[in-house]
C-alpha cells in the first residue's frame, strides 16, 4: 500500500512543478459592458488606451473589443463584450477594481473628469503611506484605481478580486496557476489583508490583487465581470494540474481542455475556490488568432 501511494505521489509532484516551468502570462480580463462604443470612447479618451481589435458576431448576438496600452503580444488587455440588447449588468460585491499606473495621478484625474468620468476618491496619498492614488468610475460602474508610479512597461497593473479565505486563495493561485506572491499587506486597523499574485514584480506586470475583508467569507459575483485569460504552452497538462489542485483546495473545471469550435484555439477554463473564473489559452494558438 505504501509503495502504491508513494508511486501516486511522485507523478503528482512532477505534475505540480509544471506551472512554474510553463511560459505563463496574463493576457486579458473579460467583462461585459452596456454600450461598446461608449466604453471604447471613454477608455481611449480618458485613460489613453488603444483600441487593439474589434469584432462583431451577429449570429451569436454579441460584439467585442480589445483595448490596452500596448500590443497584445506583450501587454495585458481588456476584452469588452457587448451582448445585443443588454444595456446594464450587476457588478456584484466580489469584484473590486482594475488599476492603472500613471506618472501623475493628479493630472490624469483632471483629464478623466474633463472626459465625463466620475471620481469616487480624489487623488492623495494612501492612509499611512506615501503612494498617491485616486479612484474613478467608468460609464458601466467599474472602478479603476489610479496609482502614481514612474513609467512602467505595463500601465494596466491590477485586477482586484475579493476572496473569503486568503490563505486558500494564495495556495490555489500558486499551485494551479504558478503565480507567486509579489507583495502582502495586512491592515488590521482597516480589517483587511491583501496578497498580490503574479508572474513578475508588481512594477513590471499585471497582478491579481486578492483581498480578504475580516470575517467576510462570501460575495456575490453579479453578471458583469467574467474572467482572466492566461497563456500556457500546454492546455492539457495545465488542466491536469488544475484538476489535481481543485481536489485539494476546491474549485471546478468549467470547460475541459480542447479547441474552440470555429477558432480552433485550445483552451480550458475553471473556477477557483471562491468562484472566480480563469481561462487558460494555448500560447501558439493565441498568436495565430492575433495575426489572423
Amino acid at each position: 500500500m505504501a509503495e502504491a501511494s508513494a508511486a501516486a505521489v511522485a507523478p503528482n509532484a512532477e505534475l505540480l512543478e509544471w506551472p512554474k516551468k510553463d511560459k505563463r502570462r496574463m493576457l486579458h480580463a473579460v467583462y461585459r459592458v452596456g454600450d461598446l462604443e461608449r466604453t471604447i470612447k471613454f477608455y481611449t479618451e480618458a485613460f489613453g488606451m488603444k483600441l487593439l481589435r474589434q469584432r462583431d458576431i451577429p449570429e451569436e448576438k454579441y460584439s467585442n473589443a480589445f483595448l490596452g496600452f500596448g500590443p497584445e503580444e506583450s501587454n495585458f488587455a481588456v476584452e469588452l463584450t457587448y451582448n445585443y440588447g443588454v444595456s446594464s449588468y450587476d457588478i456584484g460585491t466580489g469584484f473590486g477594481h482594475f488599476a492603472i499606473a500613471t506618472p501623475d495621478v493628479y493630472k490624469l484625474v483632471e483629464h478623466v473628469k474633463a472626459k465625463g468620468g466620475i471620481v469616487t476618491r480624489e487623488p492623495g496619498p494612501v492612509k499611512g503611506g506615501k503612494t498617491v492614488i485616486a479612484f474613478v468610475k467608468d460609464p458601466d460602474g467599474y472602478i479603476f484605481e489610479l496609482i502614481q508610479r514612474e513609467s512602467t512597461p505595463e500601465p494596466f497593473c491590477q485586477v482586484m478580486l475579493r476572496v473569503g479565505d486568503l490563505e486558500r486563495a494564495v495556495k490555489f493561485y500558486e499551485k494551479a496557476l504558478g503565480m507567486r506572491v509579489v507583495k502582502r499587506v495586512d491592515r488590521p486597523e482597516y480589517k483587511y489583508s491583501i496578497a498580490m499574485m503574479g508572474y513578475e514584480e508588481e512594477e513590471k506586470t499585471t497582478v491579481v490583487e486578492l483581498t480578504y475583508n475580516y470575517g467576510v467569507t462570501e460575495y456575490t459575483k453579479g453578471n458583469a465581470y467574467a474572467q482572466i485569460a492566461i497563456g500556457t504552452d500546454d492546455v492539457y497538462k495545465s488542466a491536469e494540474v488544475v484538476n489535481t489542485v481543485i481536489q485539494e483546495l476546491g474549485g471546478k473545471i468549467t470547460r475541459q481542455p480542447g479547441p474552440i469550435p470555429g477558432l480552433n484555439t485550445k483552451i480550458t477554463s475553471f473556477l477557483d475556490p471562491d468562484g472566480w473564473k480563469t481561462v487558460l489559452v494555448d500560447n501558439k494558438d493565441f498568436l495565430k488568432e492575433l495575426h489572423g
